[in-house]
């Protein structure tokens, strides 16, 4: 009978997460993130590794009012991981350990710590072992996961800015309180909306492109609609040139980091428009 052990080099939802982190903190302090390089590579939409990572994220975010649901919901998810190529997810999981040595820090990153660790570790263990390893760790991370999954309904639960850890949270709050902090006390609704949509489809570019797109022709609206209140007619040419900047954010094929600022640039206009319009 073998001990189940935790490794955190193995553990796909672990390394999204510090991954997703480390591209907050490269993106607060103006570097390139290589992190984010790492991540587009190895978590495209067919590789195991991203059906893997889902897999660990429905068990970090789905809840359940019973345990019985509980208990179901575990044995479908350990059901479908299961299915997954063992062969190619080895693989990839290889390669993608091998990049995080060969470009990042890799003894600093993988010691930096999440709240969410013990999830992550119950999740691994038995994705990767079976009762038969160490029956009585078996039975104790399953015990876990069934509280955790059961914890608190998903309805009841606040909106965050990103859902996966409350560390990831206060760093994607950094990366724009940060840069904002000099001129502006607080984030908009739409700012804070933004950021969660940036950090939780880093590897999924269609989706913040899609969500990017159609915020862009609200805020065309937006400013259209309170062009009216500005006096100055300089002022209204000037806006007149950020709906057409807005215009050419519809037009790209890719969205990159600085055009995610411009358009948390573009929400403080909005909101400094409309104390215009309050004050006339």
């Amino acid at each position: 009978m073998k001990r189940i052990k935790h490794s955190k080099y193995k553990n796909t939802g672990l390394i999204f997460e510090l991954l997703v982190r480390q591209v907050a903190s490269d993106t607060m302090h103006n570097r390139d993130s290589k992190a984010l390089r790492i991540l587009k590579k190895h978590f495209s939409k067919n590789s195991e590794l991203s059906k893997e990572l889902k897999l660990y994220r429905s068990l970090h975010e789905e809840k359940f009012a019973s345990e019985r649901k509980a208990d179901m919901f575990l044995n479908a998810v350990l059901k479908s991981r299961r299915q997954l190529n063992e062969t190619h997810l080895k693989r990839e999981k290889y390669n993608l350990v091998k990049d995080i040595k060969n470009l990042l820090e890799s003894a600093e990153f993988f010691n930096a710590r999440l709240s969410s660790y013990k999830q992550h570790a119950a999740i691994y263990k038995l994705f990767e072992f079976n009762e038969a390893d160490d029956p009585k760790s078996y039975v104790d991370n399953r015990e876990s996961l069934v509280e955790h999954i059961q914890s608190q309904p998903k309805s009841e639960t606040k909106p965050s800015l990103v859902s996966e850890d409350k560390d990831i949270r206060i760093l994607a709050s950094k990366l724009v309180v940060d840069k904002f902090n000099e001129k502006y006390s607080t984030l908009s609704t739409p700012q804070k909306r933004m950021l969660r949509e940036y950090i939780n489809n880093v590897t999924n570019s269609e989706k913040l492109r899609s969500y990017v797109i159609n915020e862009t022709k609200i805020l065309s609206a937006e400013i259209k609609r309170l062009k009216s209140t500005v006096t100055s007619k300089v002022i209204r040419i000037k806006l007149n040139e950020v709906s057409n900047l807005l215009m050419r954010l519809q037009e790209k094929r890719v969205i990159q980091d600085k055009d995610i600022v411009t358009m948390l640039r573009y929400y403080e206009l909005i909101n400094e428009l409309q104390k215009v319009k309050e004050t006339n």
